[in-house]
């Protein structure tokens, strides 16, 4: 659509970051406006500036400014902007967000409130995606029947993984091997989910060892029509967080992929879904899954998330679909104007997740100044990222500052081309996690897609860092002593006695 054709021609990103620029770019792509919101502690950042216009956001936390709804829809209405988009996190699948910007009279850009809450709720999101006859893991759910709970747990069989209905992040969660502990842990289980989340209500279901994690891209319009835009693979993660992403995923045959990305599309067809989500499978390779045989594969609904993903460059790369534009199509009431068959992938695409942050120390996030930063540049290479030179890095957000993004005409050239980008990124001030990537890709599992969710505990060898010899240690120190002024002042200073003799020379 030219941009007079479009119900708003002003979208407000209530977001931060990468994502904040990665929407931007496509809003003046299309010749419309983009506004943003931020906190002090963003002033001067990437977003800010690229922005028709920036208003200004408070809270007792820079976090909590971006979580203040109430200021983000006054923001929207004193910029003119008819439509929000809510990027990743934050207020992303907020119901009540959701409701109280349509309720203003601006379009929100993602799914309706209902389907926000619907699949928010992991309960309630599991019975419905089993009740619609798709695969879900083997599990007992206490609100069903709490008084047989724990007989209907111990059914399921070990190993068991309990859960809390509410929350995320790995709090609360247990695996059972031993059932004799089973009520104990049960116990434990609700006691953590009650702290973290207010709410003790748990579920167990069948513990998948090492399994992989692939989700699937989806597009709904809103009025029928449902694709799929093929799967990623998310399998190499640290604490429950996803460090790289690629697509294809070297453990599905073309018939897998068909049959779970064609799953994904179920679901979302279900419920009529709206704009873009994920809807993320839990893949076992070799699991023995209530009687089933060795070496079958069998993959299970996880969750589905009702927004944009962070790893949603794979996806544009291989397909050439904007993913962005298609949301905010989706948004203005278009239909989605094409067809499954019309979704091709071509080559191979893998993210890398810079953050700012020692692998070696247990993935401790690190910050200071952004002192001088290069981009890799190059045919296959895309950098999405918030942050400048001249910038700094603290500790008031998530530690990820940028994402590289590499494509190749198969996944051994999107390997090679991703060392040598990761290799040419130049980012000094804090401590980054480019060189433990390009271990971890250079590790033989990994060329050989051979990954898990558990694969970095596996090998905690990759997160060390190498010894440097003692010869290059000592010329390295050396050489960054002598750049520093004061190192180089006392290097160059005369003493006093051969000053006083002037320019006096035998």
């Amino acid at each position: 659509m030219s941009p007079d054709k479009w119900p708003f021609d002003t979208i407000l990103i209530a977001n931060r970051g990468e994502i904040a620029v990665r929407v931007l770019r496509t809003v003046h792509q299309l010749g419309l406006k983009g506004v943003v919101v931020y906190h002090a502690a963003d002033q001067g950042t990437a977003a800010v500036k690229m922005a028709d216009r920036a208003i200004e956001i408070t809270g007792p936390t820079p976090v909590a400014s971006y979580l203040d709804g109430a200021q983000i829809i006054a923001a929207a209405r004193a910029s003119g902007a008819g439509a929000i988009h809510p990027g990743y996190g934050f207020l992303s699948e907020n119901r009540g967000f959701c409701e109280a910007v349509e309720k203003a009279g601006i379009r929100f850009i993602g799914p309706t409130a209902e389907q926000i809450d619907l699949m928010g709720d992991k309960v309630r999101a599991r019975n419905f995606v089993e009740k619609a006859g798709f695969p879900v893991a083997p599990s007992a759910i206490e609100d069903d029947d709490p008084a047989t709970f724990v007989e209907r747990s111990r059914a399921v069989g070990a190993p068991l993984l309990i859960k809390p209905s509410a929350g995320g992040g790995g709090k609360g969660m247990r695996i059972v091997r031993d059932l004799s502990l089973l009520e104990q842990e049960i116990e434990r289980g609700r006691s953590e989910g009650q702290r973290y989340f207010g709410d003790g209500r748990l579920y167990c279901e069948r513990y998948i060892e090492n399994p992989r994690h692939i989700e699937v891209q989806v597009l709904g319009d809103g009025q029928g029509d449902v694709v799929h835009v093929l799967e990623r693979e998310c399998s190499v993660q640290r604490r429950f967080q996803k460090i790289v992403e690629e697509t294809p995923s070297p453990a599905l045959t073309p018939e897998l992929r068909e049959k779970i990305c064609e799953t994904a599309a179920g679901i979302a067809r279900s419920i009529g879904y709206r704009n873009a989500g994920t809807v993320e499978f839990i893949f076992a390779q070799d699991a023995d899954v209530q009687g089933a045989a060795r070496g079958a594969a069998k993959f299970f609904f996880l969750e589905m998330n009702t927004r944009l993903q962070v790893e949603h460059p794979v996806t544009e790369e291989i397909t050439g679909i904007d993913l962005v534009l298609q949301q905010l199509r989706i948004a203005a009431g278009e239909t989605l104007g094409f067809t499954q068959a019309d979704v091709k992938s071509k080559g191979h695409a893998i993210e890398f997740r810079i953050y700012a942050e020692d692998a070696a120390r247990g993935y401790t996030p690190t910050t200071g100044p952004i002192l001088a930063l290069h981009p890799p540049q190059g045919d296959g290479v895309r950098w999405d990222s918030g942050v400048l030179q001249g910038g700094e890095v603290t500790s008031a957000f998530d530690p990820m500052i940028a994402k590289l993004i590499v494509r190749g005409a198969d996944r051994t050239e999107a390997i090679a081309r991703g060392d040598a980008a990761l290799r040419d990124t130049v980012l000094l001030g804090c401590k980054t996690n480019t060189a433990f990537l390009r271990r971890l890709i250079a590790h033989p599992a990994f060329v050989a897609g051979d990954v898990h969710t558990g694969f970095l505990d596996a090998n905690p060898q990759i997160a060390a860092e190498p010894e440097l010899p003692t010869d290059r240690l000592d010329a390295l120190l050396a050489a960054a002593s002598l750049s520093t002024r004061p190192m180089r002042d006392a290097a160059d200073a005369i003493p006093d006695l051969h000053a006083a003799i002037g320019s006096w020379s035998n």
